[in-house]
């Protein structure tokens, strides 16, 4: 197995990713793994480290997509990025899996343009861990990719939720919730009030009814699913919970859970292809923890899993 990582992308690329690269070799046993990017920075920062660049195999490339550039203008006018040459690497099975802490929105475009989502999927989704006060964790999804949704298009983040949740995380039979503003069927907006009763309706999941803000972090769901801007907000308030704990000096194992670094980044459900994003300020441990995800999401089969259930 090869896995790919994008060097490039990021806040503090390419040294961040590059030590990032040197703990995910540390910890890898098998997997061999493919550095894009900027060869000639990786191998001086390598070198620096006292790490033999023969560790890695490397693909050279001369472009980069900056964070706030448009996604689908630098897709098609940086071929020769590290996150074009990275999906078109995926796309002809020279790696098996891809990385990136770079443009989310790239990481979209260059998914849905490269390896493509699995038919009969409406909008590919992207995930969060939110941890329970209990010591589990539950996936939340849509956390970004989708603004605006419509209600099939909720439903499908509970089957692509209820099958990663089943097949990365080993959560038999996992429990879906609605996240709403009330426990009642009638309560929420358009979206929540024309999805609850199609989720009642799909006897292939495992549904339990509205999910309240209050709720999210008690081990009432294993799978959340929300409009991606809900997802969003919900994902970097509960991020800023670790934050201020380590701020005011609060030492708990339940705020540290909520530290982005150890879960190291989000897969993009839906898609055909192990790809994940990872947080655009991500340190080395962050890389390392995204790398180690998207080896565990290729090996898990749940690509495979989600394309039979879609068929």
């Amino acid at each position: 197995m090869k896995i790919g990582l994008d060097i490039m992308g990021g806040d503090f690329a390419p040294e961040a990713a590059v030590l990032g690269a040197i703990l995910a070799h540390k910890a890898l046993s098998g997997p061999k793994l493919v550095l894009i990017g900027d060869k000639d920075s990786a191998i001086k920062i390598l070198q620096e480290n006292n790490y033999s660049p023969d560790n890695f195999e490397f693909v050279h490339t001369t472009e980069v997509i900056g964070m706030g550039e448009h996604p689908t203008k630098a897709i098609v006018q940086k071929p020769d990025s590290s996150i074009s040459v990275g999906f078109k690497l995926l796309k002809e099975g020279a790696i098996q899996a891809f990385s990136s802490a770079g443009n989310t929105g790239a990481m979209l475009v260059g998914s849905m343009f490269s390896i493509k989502a699995i038919p009969g999927v409406l909008r590919p989704s992207i995930t969060s861990i939110v941890p329970q006060v209990k010591g589990g964790l539950g996936i939340l999804l849509d956390v970004g990719a989708n603004a605006d949704c419509k209600p099939d298009m909720l439903v499908q983040f509970a089957m692509l939720g209820s099958l990663y949740a089943e097949y990365v995380y080993k959560i038999a039979n996992p429990r879906v919730g609605l996240v709403n503003i009330g426990e009642e069927e009638e309560k929420g907006n358009i979206l929540t009030q024309a999805t609850f009763p199609l989720l009642k309706a799909a006897s292939h999941l495992n549904f339990v009814g509205n999910v309240e803000g209050r709720h999210l972090f008690d081990d009432v769901a294993d799978v959340m699913v929300c409009d991606g801007f809900t997802g969003n907000t919900i994902i970097k308030l509960s991020e800023s919970f670790y934050e201020i704990a380590r701020q005011k000096n609060i030492k708990d194992k339940f705020f540290d859970m909520f530290n982005y670094e150890q879960y190291g980044g989000s897969p993009i459900l839906g898609v055909n292809g192990a790809v994940v994003v990872g947080h655009g300020i991500s340190p080395p441990e962050a890389i390392k923890n995204m790398v180690l995800l998207s080896k565990t999401v290729f090996e898990s089969g749940v690509i495979e899993k989600i394309t039979q259930a879609f068929q």
